[in-house]
């Protein structure tokens, strides 16, 4: 799976204001760009993963319950509390 080439940049502004408002300590220079990669990692994996569910039930197309399956067996490899 390829990312596709944007020229935008991500919303550097919008994501440091969102750290802002739900961390209450100091966040580094460049915490806000691992953040947006790491977000961008995460889609792409919930992505993958939804379409190996989509085609295992041999559907044609990605749909929100194969994303709902996947999120909910936690099949993407995010830690819950």
């Amino acid at each position: 799976m390829v990312l596709s080439k944007s020229k935008r940049t991500y919303p550097r502004a919008t994501i440091r204001k969102i750290i802002k408002a739900h961390c209450e300590k100091n966040v580094g220079r460049n915490v806000d760009a691992l953040i947006y990669l790491d977000y961008i990692l995460f889609v792409q994996r919930l992505m993958q993963n939804a379409t190996r569910k989509a085609k295992e039930a041999d559907e044609k197309r990605l749909q929100a319950k194969d994303i709902r399956k996947v999120t909910m067996t936690n099949e993407i490899g995010v830690r819950r509390p």
